[in-house]
């Protein structure tokens, strides 16, 4: 099992880093097939997002690809976001929290796809 994680941790890592990526798309559904709760799916990942996100911006200042101001604007309003986020996931079932996750995994391909 921790080599499992560890490999779909490298795939996460990878994808962040490469395309922006916040890991969830991969590691919620990771968790789910493992028989998580949809809540313990999605605070474990952020966990795991916390500390790619880290790693990510290190390498990325490096490379000086960081827009310091609007990355720090996004995260104060992230912070506000992530308040609201995490008391709305308690309020929805499991099934329903798979299919609007589902859902939204397909629009944001459609939209990749055809996104000029």
């Amino acid at each position: 099992m921790i080599f499992l994680l560890i490999f779909f941790g490298i795939l996460v890592g990878v994808l962040a880093s490469f395309a922006g990526v916040g890991g969830g798309i991969i590691m919620v559904p990771l968790l789910l097939f493992l028989k998580k709760t949809h809540t313990q799916a999605v605070g474990t990942s952020f966990l795991a997002i916390l500390i790619i996100s880290a790693a990510s911006l290190f390498f990325h200042n490096k490379l000086n690809n960081v827009i310091y101001p609007w990355g720090l604007y996004l995260g104060i309003g992230g912070i506000l976001g992530t308040y609201i986020g995490s008391h709305l996931v308690m309020q929805v079932s499991q099934s329903t929290f798979q299919k609007l996750f589902g859902i939204f995994i397909i629009i944001m391909g459609i939209y990749l796809i055809f996104k000029k």
